[in-house]
């Protein structure tokens, strides 16, 4: 594998599991310094065990700007520099248009547009001498009816825009911000997200993703479900400098799934 990511200083957030996990694992291999961003400390330390000596964990919570901050102030300060962040933490919803109060709204909004934020916020301030790349996980939810919760497509959308306006007031910065909208991925948040995972035994959360995955493989063009080294894949790219004319993007990674659907869904 070639070292395309050689020497970067790159922060994931979500890291611990699903697409956060499988993206840190590639960043590791292509030569990149990670710092594994997520709540869950054992989970963190024990995957940056396993990764080595250029994985480091950062307990964060995402829903605290103080933590998003904290959390560049420490990379910058090991590292000295930061090259890219990966807004990947998130979660779903199953939403419809009556069926969520105050507080859910502004949990889920604060979560999945507030995080992205602030993560483009204060990644920006120490990238603007040296430039960098900063990947926002949208969905094609954000795109198509009936892809996600009523909440959870309008926050996706959210997302791709402010990501279109972040690229385009940074870019003078050599700072690129794109997004990455994946579509039909097998993985935990499909049967309750990680922590919901984690209080299943391996054979049970094996047989879930075996059938999410048969199930999934019927609803895109090619014949198999989305996995979440496809999108690792999708961000080591962004991140590269094979990406650097990339700015104010939306990759969609579905197998075609979008493709599928008109406006009704």
């Amino acid at each position: 594998m070639a070292n395309r990511l050689a020497d970067k200083i790159t922060i994931i957030t979500g890291a611990t599991s699903g697409i956060g996990e499988a993206t840190a694992r590639r960043f590791i291999e292509e030569g990149a310094t990670v710092v594994l961003a997520g709540r869950s400390r054992n989970k963190g330390e024990a995957l940056a065990d396993e990764l080595g000596e250029r994985a480091l964990f950062k307990r964060t919570d995402i829903m605290s700007e103080d933590d998003i901050a904290a959390l560049v102030d420490f990379t910058v300060e090991r590292f000295g520099r930061l090259d890219c962040l990966f807004n990947n933490a998130g979660a779903g919803d199953r939403t419809t248009v009556d069926s969520f109060d105050e507080q859910e709204f502004a949990r889920i909004m604060r979560l999945l547009v507030g995080a992205p934020a602030f993560g483009v916020k204060h990644a920006a301030r120490v990238m603007k001498d040296n430039g960098g790349s900063i990947i926002n996980n949208a969905s094609i939810a954000g795109h198509r009816l009936n892809q996600g919760g009523y909440l959870y497509s309008g926050a996706k959308a959210a997302v791709a825009h402010m990501t279109r306006l972040a690229g385009a007031e940074l870019g003078p910065f050599n700072i690129r911000v794109n997004a990455i909208s994946p579509g039909a991925v097998a993985t935990p948040i499909f049967w309750g997200g990680s922590e919901r995972a984690q209080g299943l035994s391996d054979e049970e959360n094996q047989r879930k993703m075996e059938k999410l995955q048969s199930n999934l493989a019927k609803a895109t063009p090619l014949p198999r479900a989305g996995l979440a080294d496809d999108i690792a894949h999708a961000a080591a790219f962004l991140a590269s400098d094979e990406g650097s004319f990339i700015n104010s993007h939306d990759l969609v990674v579905d197998g075609g799934r979008i493709a599928m659907f008109n406006e009704k869904g």
